[in-house]
């Protein structure tokens, strides 16, 4: 899995997905999801498409001011903020309370260029495949190995080391 920060090569998550969506076939599309593969990536898309992940901040519009800051030059970028997502999925931080969560979900997103902040509220709302054409359900489990539970399969056979267990 490719590193999570956003050097001068690596593009912001927004980018990767809007290549996704102009991508003309499915086998383009799971190359570009693949060699831009991050865990940052994987977090945002299966907050979208995992039906089991709950968002606990509320579906619709997000009252936070944009950053108009040019792409390269914003405060935050999704690929460092990925790891914050726990917070808004139920179950995943049981301490703070809702109020805050729907504050720090906004300090996020006024933190982060326009367009990855649109791409968190678009997760958040269950509606990436809506907004990047071509994201589909198939495409991100293909690209990731991921079965119907956008999980990694368990191999069926654990592979055995050569040798007794005893190391003897």
């Amino acid at each position: 899995m490719a590193n999570a920060q956003n050097s001068n090569n690596s593009l912001l998550i927004s980018e990767i997905l809007d290549k996704v969506h102009k991508a003309k076939t499915k086998s383009q599309k799971i190359e570009i999801l693949r060699k831009n593969d991050t865990s940052a990536l994987r977090m945002i898309i299966k907050a979208s498409f995992d039906p089991t992940k709950k968002w606990v901040i509320p579906a619709g519009e997000v009252p936070f001011k944009k950053n108009d800051a040019p792409i390269g030059t914003e405060h935050t970028v999704l690929a460092s903020e990925a790891r914050k997502l726990f917070h808004f999925i139920e179950g995943g931080d049981n301490e703070t309370k809702q109020s805050q969560k729907e504050n720090m979900f906004i300090q996020m997103c006024e933190g982060l260029h326009e367009s990855e902040a649109e791409v968190v509220i678009a997760a958040k709302d269950k509606r990436l495949h809506q907004v990047y054409k071509g994201l589909s359900k198939d495409v991100v489990k293909e690209a990731f190995g991921w079965d119907d539970n956008y999980m990694i399969p368990e191999p069926e056979v654990y592979p055995q080391a050569p040798g007794s267990a005893s190391g003897i």
